[in-house]
Parts: C-alpha cells; sequence; structure tokens
C-alpha cells in the first residue's frame, strides 16, 4: 500500500478480521494458539473469582446467609471466564468480572 503525503499510515494488518489483540469475554474466540499454533476456537470454562465472593458477601450482609449466598457460585454470569485451547489445553487466556 502506497502512503500519501499528510495522511497517517494505515493500520496494522489485520487477523481474521480482528487486531492481533483478542478481547475475552464469554464467548469463544477464534485465534492461533500461542502454544501449539493450531487455529482453534476457544473452550470457554467458568471459576469463581472476585465478583463471586463480593456477592456472596453482600448476600450475607443483607440476611440471605442460610444457603441463598450461595448462589452465585452456580450461576455462570457471576464467574470469571477462563479461555483454554482445544487442542494443548493450555490456558490461553481469562476474562475477570471484577
Amino acid at each position: 500500500m502506497a502512503t500519501h503525503p499528510g495522511y497517517p499510515p494505515p493500520p496494522p494488518p489485520m487477523y481474521g478480521g480482528h487486531p492481533k489483540f483478542h478481547a475475552f469475554r464469554e464467548v469463544p474466540v477464534h485465534m492461533q494458539c500461542p502454544y501449539c499454533h493450531a487455529e482453534v476456537a476457544t473452550s470457554v470454562t467458568y471459576e469463581a473469582g472476585t465478583m463471586t465472593w463480593v456477592i456472596c458477601l453482600f448476600m450475607i450482609l443483607f440476611g440471605f446467609w442460610l444457603g441463598c449466598c450461595l448462589i452465585p457460585f452456580c450461576i455462570d454470569g457471576c464467574k470469571d471466564c477462563v479461555h483454554t485451547c482445544p487442542n494443548c489445553q493450555q490456558v490461553i487466556g481469562k476474562f475477570n468480572r471484577m
């Protein structure tokens, strides 16, 4: 690509329509694994994180201490998302809710 005087350089090349930086959220991400270099869609699993514990503590403070405070540990929307490679099982990224 030719650059024209007075204009900024073109953006960096894209990978699959997305920049090299991958925003890990709740959905699988299509990318090249940095460990085994395979083209994969990440596997997403959930684990209890800071947000889960904070919601649990708030529920205890507001009187939901008779087992109801454990509900956040059953809801994936309260947990952190861990992205792993389905090929080599290495952790590629993590989305922390807090």
